[in-house]
């Protein structure tokens, strides 16, 4: 074979595969056989084409890949910078990120931060079994003077058995001004006990992310589809309960105070059932109007 089919199939050979060691052995085999021919007499060249040109068709043709001797190991490899599939598959997979299961393992009561000072109850407490924050610093001032303002006299209403409190939404905009809406909330700490006429249930008071006080909450009820309105009741009943221990309206369990306010302004007056006939005696405030049906004042 001719030392320029020879670096012809060499040249191949690398463009095929530019960057094997073998492909470049191959080529630089090829052009010191190129070298050598070139150097010898022209006599050889002219007899070589000589005898091409006298040779019968298909005689003196072989085929380039039966005389090119190209080494197997040129064409079981891969050029380097192609990477191969094992490379593609780990270069492609995703790091593995996925966080630890111990990571989201449940906070147990005996590591809450007043236990054994867990820096992960902070985080997301139970507060159905927590007590995290309970008495360990006490609000702002600005907060305090709010919750410990004297109660309004006109806000303060009383029962016809004589009994005086502070409707419900008072101690919810009182909260309100002092944390802010969102700033406080009532988290259940046990689960609703239905009685035959009796709902209960323990509710806790957090107020900025600290416990501040826990009260069960309780509300008669006469007929079972009263029941949903009685759980409501009963949560009402709990928030009250709760904001004794933040001095809100502290002065309604203050015998003194109770006694005074009664005194100026309520009055206990006589009453008739219309339907029965029977008399008895009723509390209102002075500034109400007198009862109405069934009773009537006497």
């Amino acid at each position: 074979m001719s030392s320029r089919m020879l670096l012809r199939a060499a040249t191949r050979t690398r463009l095929a595969f530019p960057n094997t060691q073998t492909a470049n052995r191959a080529y630089a085999t090829a052009a010191q056989a190129t070298s050598r021919t070139a150097s010898t007499t022209p006599r050889t060249a002219t007899r070589t084409s000589t005898s091409r040109a006298t040779d019968p068709p298909g005689k003196g043709k072989t085929d380039i890949a039966d005389e090119v001797e190209i080494p197997p190991e040129a064409y079981g490899s891969q050029p380097e910078s192609i990477p191969s599939s094992s490379v593609l598959q780990a270069s492609s997979a995703p790091p593995d990120v996925s966080p630890s299961l111990s990571s989201y393992a449940p906070i147990d009561f005996a590591e809450s931060a007043t236990i054994s000072g867990s820096p992960k109850d902070p985080n997301s407490p139970d507060w159905s079994k927590s007590y995290f924050g309970l008495s360990t610093q006490p609000f702002p001032k600005e907060a305090a003077e709010t919750l410990l303002a004297p109660v309004d006299p006109m806000d303060v209403e009383i029962k016809p058995d004589g009994l005086i409190y502070l409707p419900e939404i008072k101690y919810r905009r009182v909260l309100n001004r002092a944390f802010g809406p969102g700033g406080w909330g009532l988290a259940p700490r046990s689960e609703t006990n239905v009685g035959p006429r009796v709902v209960s249930r323990e509710y806790a008071l957090v107020c900025l992310g600290r416990l501040v006080g826990i009260a069960r909450g309780e509300q008669e009820y006469f007929d079972p589809n009263g029941i949903p309105t009685a759980t409501e009741a009963c949560k009402s009943n709990a928030l009250m309960r709760c904001c004794k221990d933040l001095g809100i309206a502290s002065e309604l369990w203050d015998p003194r105070f109770i006694r005074e306010f009664k005194a100026k302004h309520c009055v206990e007056v006589f009453v008739e059932d219309t339907r029965t006939k029977k008399k008895r005696k009723l509390w209102r405030r002075k500034d109400q109007p007198p009862f109405e049906y069934p009773f009537k004042e006497t």
